[in-house]
């Protein structure tokens, strides 16, 4: 059986690599919080192009509301002091600019600062293994899948969190529409009651006053008949509950919530009663309170 999921959650994963591309380290995070649609966004490193559409598409393999934040950093490790080397053309450029500034009574230049210089010191390049950066890529790609997994795995906890909570408003939900089927049971005779006493005090002399009580006390308790509303409460809760067992139900139940709502208005728009409009609240009450958390599930 099926379960409902969250829309909030974390997930990470990290690896490293040492081959022909060099040694290579990196870290995954993906989140996510609400939303109506699914909306992915993606952070990586650069020239890891293919990265992006890889990620989206597992994003959308696993969840399909939510914005879903993937981040990748990636770093390798650089080349020791032997490694590097000395690009004799730019060096050679920045002492002739030192050397005029000397001139103009600047201080002369230090061999330690015109080493930090930009592009003085370089790591030699390398032969680009298309093979080696095809395997790297593939590597990462294979942890975001990880960190997706543990976000699916985080937003499923929050779910099972959730499920009884909505639930148990669910549960209430239906304990008072039953409350009021039985309440509305006495709305015929509070309508009528009310009308005969009206009537009484405007005309209390007037021919067949009784018979017109009852007629009109008939037409007043027709429009006021709230069996329909109860019906179709009845039945939102059996869909609810039904849509619970079958995820993602997120935005379905988002639109049950709004019929749920237009019955309780209903519902209190009709009641000739004390008792049907209190029960009545109480359902708006409670419907309010299960759509705010409707509105954490996927």
């Amino acid at each position: 059986m099926s379960a409902i999921s969250g829309m909030t959650g974390f997930g990470r994963a990290e690896g490293a690599q040492s081959g022909a591309g060099g040694d290579w380290s990196w870290s995954v995070e993906a989140r996510s919080v609400n939303g109506r649609n699914l909306d992915v966004k993606f952070r990586g490193p650069p020239g890891f192009d293919g990265l992006e559409a890889a990620a989206k598409a597992a994003a959308q393999a696993r969840f399909a509301r939510g914005q879903v934040t993937i981040g990748v950093q990636a770093k390798r490790a650089e080349a020791g002091a032997a490694g590097l080397i000395v690009n004799a053309e730019v060096l050679d450029r920045y002492l002739k600019l030192a050397n005029d500034l000397v001139q103009g009574g600047a201080a002369p230049a230090t061999a330690d600062g015109l080493l930090s210089l930009r592009g003085v010191l370089e790591i030699p390049e390398e032969v680009e293994d298309e093979a080696a950066r095809a395997a790297l890529q593939s590597a990462i790609a294979a942890d975001i899948d990880r960190a997706l997994e543990a976000l699916k795995a985080s937003r499923a906890r929050e779910g099972a969190q959730l499920a009884p909570v909505i639930g148990g408003f669910i549960d209430r939900i239906e304990a008072l529409t039953a409350d009021a089927e039985r309440e509305a049971g006495a709305q015929v005779q509070a309508i009528r009651d009310r009308f005969a006493r009206r009537m009484a005090e405007l005309a209390p002399d007037a021919p067949g006053l009784e018979e017109r009580i009852y007629l009109e006390a008939a037409a007043l308790a027709a429009k006021a008949d709230v069996r329909e509303e109860l019906d179709r409460l009845t039945a939102h809760v059996a869909s609810a509950r039904t849509l619970l067992q079958q995820p993602p139900a997120g935005r379905k139940l988002d639109f049950l919530m709004q019929e749920f709502m237009r019955e309780a208005n209903t519902l209190c728009s009709k009641s000739a009663t004390t008792a049907l409009t209190a029960t009545g609240l109480d359902l708006k009450a409670v419907i309010e309170q299960l759509r705010e958390q409707v509105q954490n599930v996927e």
